[in-house]
């Protein structure tokens, strides 16, 4: 996931930073209110995340230029501003949620992949495949009820597959997905992660790995009724 994070306080945008990147997430940060219009014109981010004190303008003036220029990017404030009237403020000029300031790590993650569901309109929060069950809200994943604990890169993989279930990604677009352009390592990692993921769902399943491997195209990640259908055990 793409992030543009405009904060101005350099120790608290480090702290967030860190958060961020633990998760797997891509992280443009900016102090300015300018420079985070510009950027986030460009279209390339699935989530802001903006302070409202900047230094050269406050952040509703960066949400309405965002707006007025038909930037519909979903935008969490993050603000140590938490009057109801800086929040009713916030909502009023565009923003998708408000979140205020100290705040723990892991709501903050919860609120972002939140507003990105809702973005997107998926208007599911878990998603069933066979036994297994993924739910977005909360990034986890459980068969019979059982939860099957994976790494953040793990994690995506299998809810990149499940978002796109019956259709076959390739290893490029899993890889510019898990790393959004930068640093990214070379292709081999996502046999890597795909390998260990199959090997966690086939020992919660007893054997069945779910993820199939399409010869030229990627991994699939199919209901066993349509591997039925399609012969695959």
């Amino acid at each position: 996931m793409n992030v543009l994070l405009v904060e101005d306080d350099p120790i608290t945008a480090a702290k967030i930073e860190f958060i961020l990147e633990g998760e797997g997430f891509a992280v443009d940060s900016t102090a300015l209110g300018e420079i985070a219009i510009e950027q986030g014109k460009l279209g390339t981010y699935d989530v802001v995340i903006l302070d409202l004190l900047l230094p050269d303008m406050d952040g509703y003036e960066v949400l309405r230029r965002l707006r007025a220029a038909r930037v519909h990017t979903p935008v969490l404030i993050l603000s140590g501003l938490h009057e109801t009237d800086d929040k009713v403020k916030g909502f009023s000029s565009g923003a998708d949620d408000f979140l205020t300031k100290p705040f723990e790590a892991r709501e903050l993650i919860a609120r972002i992949y939140a507003v990105v569901r809702r973005s997107k309109r998926l208007p599911v929060s878990a998603i069933r495949t066979g036994e297994m069950l993924v739910d977005l809200d909360s990034r986890t994943v459980t068969i019979g009820g059982r939860p099957i604990h994976f790494t953040p890169k793990e994690y995506e993989i299998v809810e990149l597959l499940t978002q796109r279930k019956g259709t076959a990604l390739s290893k490029e677009f899993l890889l510019h997905q898990l790393y959004g352009g930068r640093h990214e390592p070379g292709l081999k990692i996502i046999d890597v992660f795909v390998s260990k993921v199959r090997s966690k769902l086939a020992h919660a399943t007893g054997g069945n790995a779910v993820i199939e491997t399409v010869r030229g195209s990627g991994f699939v990640l199919r209901d066993p009724v349509d591997r039925a259908a399609s012969g695959t055990p």
